[in-house]
């Protein structure tokens, strides 16, 4: 068995770390995007149309840094999107638990959360506080 991680999907050894640590050391004026397309560049990591897999270079690269495996260097600008990984407002809720059998609790519905409608709040709220995941970013329409 491999004590080598798997991050994105690649295989990181000593050597792969090494390569990053080196780059780091040898370009501190580099910012991560360019860290990442000079990586996917040596390793020949790009995606089926050829482009290199920048994103997941970002990726590997914040992940390596959470891991305590190297510092990178800090970020340029902020995100341009200013709801990226915002905490939902705690909302009051109850939190008794329901005891009994489901007859008794009958008429059960699911309904649709409407976007702006005060429900939103509360079911973002409680994604991020009880789902195992959390709740960052939604992307895309979602069924609530």
């Amino acid at each position: 068995m491999s004590a080598e991680p798997i991050i994105q999907g690649r295989r990181l050894g000593a050597e792969e770390l090494v390569q990053i640590r080196t780059l780091l050391v040898e370009h501190p004026s580099w910012h991560r995007t360019r860290l990442s397309r000079e990586l996917c560049a040596w390793w020949g990591w790009h995606n089926d149309a050829g482009r290199p897999k920048d994103m997941a270079g970002r990726s590997l690269l914040l992940k390596l840094e959470a891991r305590g495996l190297l510092e990178l260097p800090s970020r340029q600008r902020a995100s341009v999107n200013h709801q990226r990984n915002h905490r939902a407002a705690e909302v009051a809720h109850a939190v008794d638990p329901l005891h009994g059998e489901l007859e008794a609790l009958r008429p059960v519905s699911v309904a649709p959360v409407p976007p702006g409608s005060p429900e939103v709040g509360l079911f973002q709220f409680l994604l991020q506080r009880y789902h195992y995941l959390g709740h960052r970013n939604g992307v895309g329409e979602n069924l609530s």
